[in-house]
């Protein structure tokens, strides 16, 4: 298992997670990225437009290991619907 943070931007503003999260594998990092897109849409519900926004995950080095529009997990949603 290992710890990965997930930074969220839309070029201009940013939330960073500074504890990150244990993933077992790295095939499930987009899930996790998908619940924390989601998380920061519920925290900052006055925002319209989330098309910019991205999910940057990183791992403790530092090195970016995923990048995931926040549009990708809606989508996803609406497709399933």
């Amino acid at each position: 298992m290992a710890r990965y943070r997930f930074h969220c931007t839309n070029g201009l503003e940013c939330v960073f997670d500074a504890r990150g999260a244990e993933v077992r594998a790295a095939g499930r990092l987009s899930a996790r990225a998908e619940r924390v897109a989601a998380d920061v849409r519920r925290t900052l519900a006055n925002r319209t437009d989330w098309s910019e926004w991205r999910v940057s995950v990183h791992d403790l080095t530092g090195r970016r290991v995923l990048v995931q529009p926040f549009e990708a997990a809606r989508d996803r949603v609406k497709a399933a619907a």
